[in-house]
């Protein structure tokens, strides 16, 4: 079994920041890529970053130049570095990870961690 845990969502204010951290752990042979999605109620979940493990990332329009993905693979954890937040960014965030494992490829997701921008 694999498991995504976020955390680093809160209450922030509008132009602040914040960093969401998504670790994954069990029996994991390779992760492929990891991202993080977003969504509102009543609303489709949306990409927010990607990143494969040769470091190629993806950024959705809305988010470019304003969050960075990054991960740490001997700690098998992807982080979002949010910053010049919005009222629009709030959502919850999901982890999203690609992941190999004895069972073959899945894709699997954390619980959510919900971020809340206003003043």
């Amino acid at each position: 079994q694999v498991q995504l845990v976020e955390s680093g969502g809160g209450l922030v204010q509008p132009g602040g920041s914040l960093r969401l951290s998504c670790a994954a752990s069990g029996n994991i042979f390779r992760i492929n890529a990891m991202g993080w999605y977003r969504q509102v109620l009543g609303k489709q979940r949306e990409l927010v970053a990607t990143i494969t493990s040769g470091i190629s990332t993806n950024y959705a329009d809305s988010v470019k130049g304003r969050f960075t993905i990054s991960r740490d693979n001997a700690k098998n954890t992807v982080y979002l570095q949010m910053n010049s937040l919005k009222p629009e960014d709030t959502a919850v965030y999901y982890c999203n990870g690609r992941i190999t494992t004895l069972m073959g490829l899945r894709e699997y997701w954390g619980q959510g961690t919900q971020v809340t921008v206003s003043s």
